[in-house]
């Protein structure tokens, strides 16, 4: 469960909703959910709202530390950490890399792996394939061009053979590189020509399949309206990309410059893209991550306040000490949260680190009713199931009720109170609306509660 010390009232978004009210009724096409889970990360599902309720941006737990850049080949300015679970194992591929007080560089930037059984114990194989100072007893997995931001990950498209289960970008040669391994640890470049060329590259560019759409995606980082900004494409063969944009925000949404992006699917809801693009603020060169989400991968809602702010612990207020690094996990043990990992101490004379922090399952954003309570009614939604499944928590003193509403707007069931704090728990009712398919509307009656996601079963 998440303190509220860790809580951040988005005022500042662009979904500031207390008091505020939109309707949309049984005359607007119903929103095909089925049985998939939905969150409350956007406007999408929501209808109306009215009273003391909002969307509340979540922030999550600061944990341990769990990995040191401490080897000789390795140090302070390591990073672009990409995260990526592979069966039983989890994957890390990341930047070696270190710099002196003058922020000059010490050594060649180099590709190192690590690996870990529980997403927090890591360790760095001793992998005999290049020589450092006159040793191969190191995790160095590439040392040709690409290795500034070389990003990794495990292609699941059922058509990819065994030699190429696994794919890269690195930033070089006036674009993206392409890579393949059979392993996640013996790498070749598939072609030495850049495959994305339209872009400023010096970034965490990264690709990945998407198994919900049957397609690669792409994002890196390009120059547009005078800032750091983000672009997209899509390819079936990985090699040749198209549908090239730029990224788009919700109206109100400000031209900040974004320095990573850190954007996947949620392994939950795969319709859903999440992102956490790092803002760059150029005058003090820190940095920290966003939370913006997507329904088509172009468009996104990008809230204003930080997920991982400056003063989140420790060493996260200098000059890009504080990325969000690519990936998250539902690790083994641990069923109600999700772990995202972040940096902290880049530049520093000390190694640079990484830290784990703890999202409650699908808890990025929050229907929020304050403390003097307030409605949600959400636009229609044709499902499929038998059964309604709510995660949410009611604090002591709150109160959250549900209502099943007809196409006529009457209603057809009514919750009994929810209490405590739950994950995908069935609602019990007092008035049963026999749910199995159709359309309806699902109105929430919240007070010093949160709602986090929905969905039929």
């Amino acid at each position: 469960m998440i303190s509220r010390k860790h809580m951040v009232n988005t005022f500042t978004a662009t979904l500031l909703l207390t008091s505020w009210t939109i309707t949309v009724g049984f005359s607007a096409e119903p929103i095909e959910i089925g049985n998939r889970l939905e969150l409350f990360v956007d406007d999408h599902l929501i209808g109306e709202m009215k009273g003391d309720v909002r969307q509340q941006l979540m922030q999550p737990e600061p944990q341990d530390v769990v990995f040191v850049t401490d080897q000789p080949w390795e140090g302070n300015t390591s990073g672009y950490y990409t995260y990526f679970q592979d069966g039983d194992l989890y994957r890390m591929i990341y930047r070696g890399w270190q710099h002196d007080t003058l922020q000059k560089a010490t050594h060649k930037e180099v590709t190192c792996y690590a690996e870990s059984k529980d997403g927090v114990h890591w360790t760095k194989p001793n992998l005999g394939l290049f020589e450092w100072n006159g040793s191969k007893e190191n995790n160095i997995v590439w040392l040709g061009p690409g290795t500034h931001n070389f990003t990794a990950f495990r292609d699941d498209n059922p058509a990819t053979p065994a030699a190429s289960r696994y794919k890269a970008f690195g930033g070089g040669g006036g674009g993206l590189l392409p890579f393949e391994s059979p392993d996640c640890i013996h790498w070749k470049l598939i072609q030495d020509k850049p495959v994305i060329t339209n872009g400023a590259f010096d970034s965490q560019n990264l690709a990945f399949w998407d198994t919900d759409r049957g397609e690669y995606r792409a994002y890196w980082r390009y120059f547009g309206d005078g800032v750091r900004a983000i672009r997209t494409a899509t390819s079936k063969d990985f090699i040749n990309w198209e549908n090239e944009a730029d990224l788009t925000y919700t109206e109100g949404t400000p031209n900040e410059h974004l320095y990573t992006n850190a954007i996947q699917k949620y392994f939950r809801a795969p319709q859903l893209f999440i992102g956490f693009p790092t803002r760059f603020e150029p005058k003090s060169q820190q940095v920290e991550p966003v939370l913006m989400t997507s329904r088509d991968g172009t468009k996104f809602h990008r809230y204003a306040e930080a997920v991982v702010p400056r003063t989140a612990p420790k060493d996260r207020n200098h000059n890009r000490s504080n990325y969000m690094a690519w990936g998250m996990f539902q690790l083994p043990g641990k069923p109600n949260e999700i772990s995202v990992y972040a940096t902290e101490n880049y530049y520093e004379p000390s190694p640079g680190r990484v830290r784990r922090f703890v999202y409650r399952i699908d808890g990025f954003v929050a229907l929020r009713g304050g403390v003097d309570g307030g409605r949600v009614t959400t636009k229609p939604l044709r499902y499929q199931g038998g059964r309604l499944l709510v995660n949410y928590v009611v604090r002591g003193g709150g109160t959250l009720s549900i209502e099943a509403l007809n196409e006529q707007g009457g209603v057809i069931g009514k919750s009994q109170p929810l209490s405590g704090d739950a994950i995908d728990a069935p609602v019990a009712w007092t008035q049963d609306p026999k749910f199995s398919e159709g359309v309806v509307q699902l109105r929430f009656t919240l007070k010093d509660a949160d709602v986090f996601s929905i969905r039929f079963d």
